[in-house]
């Protein structure tokens, strides 16, 4: 949900909009990546009796580069099937579902999931079972076991899961959408203080639709190898999600025809949404990362750098006075960080500029006390090295915008970052400590933890 509803065009079609990403090193499976790829944004728990679920005219891929150009050299594709035991009811369950082949569960979903590689496509699983929604202790009891039915197993070791999880990300939206409104500086904000000084989690009772693999890290190189070396040319790759529609539809007789045409696509968290500006979003969503050089100039002289200075005077003095491009939004965003930037790290994959997640798979993933904050926070495993489901992506990147990493890249003219920049945040570290140990995630796959239900649909 970092980047829900992030453009015009797209906010009007929620079963085809990218809402997050993760890439990551499985800290359970160290020779595996897990992509995850989330879509329906601010799913309410109890929002049926028609529940959400992934759209059967919807083509889902997450697409991997592994040699710099900005361009799919690998994809893992899901295709949505929806069937129905008895369309003279409008239930979607007729009792108790204990079980995915249940007959109560009315209203089921599956899917074919393939590998793509340029002309080839390998399918890797067919007619896969969705779990249903988490409805209630009534209708869906032992909502664990349900879902944990749905992980499948193909051949390879290879894991896939397809269904509604709860939303790991976790943002004030209220806040931060109420004029850049930022913790712990709200009471130097120019307008007016807001009366709550504490961060308000406001997903923490929202659902989304996740497509979850994990592969052999093989799978996903230039070469077919394995990566060993952080430095290793092969070791990096860039990852992103979409989602597409026919190009044609005729309503009414609910026609389509021609060919996909990408509708969304998801790189980095908020890219899209913070940085892109309106005029720009839809055309954003519809062309692939290879094309991101048309957006350059955004990454450089990012909007909220200015904003920041001018809603909270006299905090972001040396920010308001930087007027260099960004180097350092340019790295972390298009092109990932060089070699000697970061003391024993990389993740870049060459000077083209393309908005994707950036996974060096030959840094191993931290299984004891990984820091949310990632790479910032001393801790390389996590983002901008790809994205775990519990990193505060939120956080890093407005530290980010707010100038805590020009220093890395420009020491000469920005030695040294404004204070606030390292402290800006929109929870307590008290409460994003209590999120990533909560049942919000979980240690295995698919990570995301069981989605809320619609009887408890706690606020």
């Amino acid at each position: 949900m970092s980047s829900h509803r992030e453009a015009p065009g797209i906010s009007k079609d929620p079963v085809a909009d990218n809402t997050d990403l993760y890439a990551f090193v499985s800290p359970d499976s160290s020779g595996t990546v897990t992509l995850i790829a989330n879509y329906i944004p601010l799913e309410g728990p109890d929002g049926g009796p028609n529940f959400y679920e992934f759209g059967d005219d919807v083509l889902y891929e997450i697409n991997v580069d592994n040699d710099g150009d900005g361009d799919k050299d690998v994809s893992f594709r899901f295709e949505f099937t929806t069937e129905v035991l008895n369309p003279e009811t409008f239930l979607y369950n007729t009792g108790q579902i204990t079980g995915l082949n249940d007959s109560h569960f009315n209203r089921r979903q599956f899917y074919t999931v393939s590998r793509v590689h340029g002309d080839d496509v390998q399918v890797l699983g067919s007619h896969l079972a969705s779990p249903p929604v988490n409805i209630g202790p009534r209708s869906t009891p032992n909502y664990g076991n349900l879902a944990n039915a749905a992980i499948h197993t193909l051949a390879g070791g290879v894991k896939v899961f397809a269904g509604q999880r709860i939303e790991g990300f976790y943002v004030d939206l209220g806040s931060v959408f109420d004029l850049a409104a930022l913790r712990p500086f709200q009471s130097l904000h120019l307008i007016h203080p807001p009366l709550n000084a504490d961060g308000v989690d406001s997903t923490k009772a929202v659902n989304v639709h996740s497509m979850a693999i994990q592969v052999p890290k093989s799978w996903l190189t230039h070469d077919g190898s394995t990566p060993t070396s952080v430095t290793g040319s092969n070791s990096t790759i860039g990852v992103w999600a979409a989602a597409y529609r026919r190009k044609s539809h005729v309503r009414g007789d609910d026609i389509e025809s021609g060919p996909w045409v990408q509708v969304s696509r998801m790189g980095n968290p908020l890219f899209n949404e913070v940085i892109v500006p309106m005029g720009k979003k839809d055309r954003w969503n519809a062309v692939p990362p290879s094309e991101d050089n048309d957006f350059l100039k955004y990454v450089q002289h990012p909007e909220l750098a200015s904003l920041l200075p001018a809603l909270y005077p006299g905090v972001f003095t040396k920010l308001a006075a930087y007027t260099s491009p960004r180097a350092d939004l340019q790295a972390i965003l298009l092109t990932g960080i060089p070699t000697g930037v970061i003391t024993g790290f990389q993740n870049f994959t060459g000077p083209k500029p393309a908005d994707m997640l950036r996974l060096n798979m030959a840094i191993p993933p931290t299984t004891v006390s990984p820091n949310p904050l990632g790479l910032v926070a001393g801790d390389p495993a996590g983002f901008p090295n790809g994205r775990r489901v519990f990193d505060d992506v939120a956080t890093v990147e407005v530290r980010a915008i707010a100038g805590l990493t020009i220093p890395f890249v420009d020491p000469t003219h920005f030695p040294s970052a404004d204070a606030a920049a390292a402290l800006v945040s929109d929870f307590t570290s008290a409460q994003v400590a209590a999120i990533v140990g909560s049942a919000r995630y979980q240690s295995s796959f698919p990570y995301l933890g069981n989605p809320k239900d619609g009887f408890d649909n706690p606020s």
